[in-house]
């Protein structure tokens, strides 16, 4: 065979131009095919040699075009509190817990927290208007009731529903999305609750499958952005033994992976008068190690035109060197909580000992000191939490980078100095009795209790020696 050579006329691709076609070709195939295969996964079958097939290229030409923006060209925003610290403003968060724990009690102390302009963030001072969304609960015999309860201003508080040519109906996501943005810039609203939030979600959407789960959910996420509001959903426990409250929530990992915040509720085993935990689960835009809440619930009586009604109030009672993963360990694997109720004296003792002489020592010091003498670490948290009650500990936070460091307030032997916990405030007594200091028990010291109402406002700033338990 003889070899031939051809002259190829001006302008004519040479070999690497039609290499580089076939490689773009090969890249835009692979598009299709992907496009296509996933179609054809969700039951929709494409003709390719349809010209309206929806991964043709005249298509997604009209349609859709690729935006790139420069970092540079982005403006700063700095990160707002709803409740400082603890739930941001602009974002979603959600609360999950087992049934019975006082979710829903939460909900209703937030709405009159910000209904009154008492809950400490970027709206303190100013109340701001609720929109509340659930579909558990009966509003003439629970909700509105519960938030009377709370103290909440019901003028500012919204019951959310939709009008359809059938009837009213629940809202829902993310259809109802576009118009209740409409009506969150119309009222000014700081706070939507979704009680619960699973309950919003489009019948049709499997709230299993993480994918379809953010259809609604991102939206959500981008309303909340857009109208600066705080949304705070409800979720359930589910039946595993995990002690990770974000895979304890039920159905998809996209409800704690869109949340910006999650806090956990659980009721302490330990606590005799049914005491529940609040813990920051999850707080991608802020700190983590936030000290943990208690709460009780207690019945409170709302008057009505029928005669009494009987309700929950949340009423916060202080801080706890508990949390609700521990919590969920111990209850999962009782031998996980590091030794039995008999070993507690022995903790008592050494922590009474080891901070009595030391006076102060770094949290992380204390533990590894612990561990050194044969006690655990949850068994030692429970000694501190202890203390704590008794007034005997405190814990700051100080130094750079910040570090948890426990006091001890009451010095061994006779002559020192004494405490005492009293409606919530704890009081340092001189040994005659007279007290010699007092600080308020609560979130990083901004939370105080106020019989009936929970956390309130701490008008002025505590001392910097103020003696709180986190």
């Amino acid at each position: 065979m003889s070899d031939r050579t051809t002259n190829l006329p001006t302008g004519t691709p040479t070999g690497a131009d039609i290499l580089h076609a076939l490689d773009a070709r090969d890249v835009l195939d692979r598009l299709h095919a992907d496009h296509d295969t996933a179609d054809t996964r969700a039951g929709h079958e494409v003709d390719r040699n349809s010209a309206t097939a929806p991964d043709s290229g005249a298509d997604v030409a009209a349609g859709r075009r690729v935006v790139l923006t420069p970092a540079s060209a982005v403006k700063l925003r700095p990160v707002r509190w709803f409740w400082d610290g603890r739930i941001p403003a602009g974002s979603i968060t959600v609360v999950p817990g087992r049934e019975g724990i006082g979710k829903s009690l939460l909900m209703a102390w937030l709405a009159a927290c910000i209904t009154r302009g008492e809950l400490p963030g970027a709206h303190l001072g100013r109340p701001r208007a609720v929109i509340y969304a659930a579909t558990e609960d009966s509003w003439a015999h629970t909700i509105a009731p519960r938030l009377i309860a709370a103290g909440a201003d019901l003028d500012m508080v919204y019951r959310a529903e939709v009008e359809t040519v059938a009837g009213q109906t629940a809202l829902t996501l993310p259809t109802d999305c576009e118009a209740l943005a409409v009506e969150m810039h119309r009222l000014g609203v700081a706070l939507l609750v979704a009680d619960p939030l699973l309950s919003l979600i489009h019948g049709a959407i499997d709230t299993h499958n993480d994918h379809k789960l953010r259809s609604a959910l991102e939206p959500l996420a981008r309303l909340a952005d857009s109208t600066g509001c705080a949304v705070v959903g409800l979720a359930h426990f589910n039946k595993s033994s995990s002690a990770d409250p974000l895979t304890l929530i039920t159905g998809s990992r996209a409800f704690s992976a869109v949340a910006r915040a999650v806090i956990a509720v659980a009721r302490d085993p330990e606590a005799e008068d049914g005491t529940c935990v609040l813990s920051q689960a999850k707080n991608n835009l802020g700190r983590l190690d936030l000290p943990s809440l208690t709460y009780r619930v207690e019945t409170a009586e709302v008057a009505t035109d029928e005669g009494p009604a009987y309700v929950g109030r949340l009423t916060f009672t202080g801080e706890t060197t508990r949390n609700v993963a521990d919590i969920l360990a111990e209850t999962n694997d009782p031998a996980a909580s590091g030794g039995s109720r008999s070993d507690g004296g022995e903790a008592d003792a050494w922590l009474a000992d080891y901070l009595g002489q030391a006076g102060q020592a770094a949290r992380a010091d204390v533990i590894r000191a612990a561990k050194a003498d044969g006690i655990p670490e949850r068994t030692l948290k429970r000694a501190a939490n202890r203390a704590g009650q008794r007034g005997d500990l405190a814990s700051d936070v100080a130094g750079f980078p910040a570090r948890a460091v426990w006091r001890w307030l009451k010095h061994p032997g006779v002559g020192g100095a004494g405490s005492e916990v009293s409606d919530g405030q704890l009081t340092l007594t001189e040994p005659s009795g007279q007290p010699i200091q007092s600080g308020q028990l609560g979130q990083s010291g901004q939370l105080g209790t106020e019989a009936g109402h929970g956390p309130t406002v701490a008008r002025q700033a505590p001392p910097e020696d103020s003696r709180r338990v986190t």
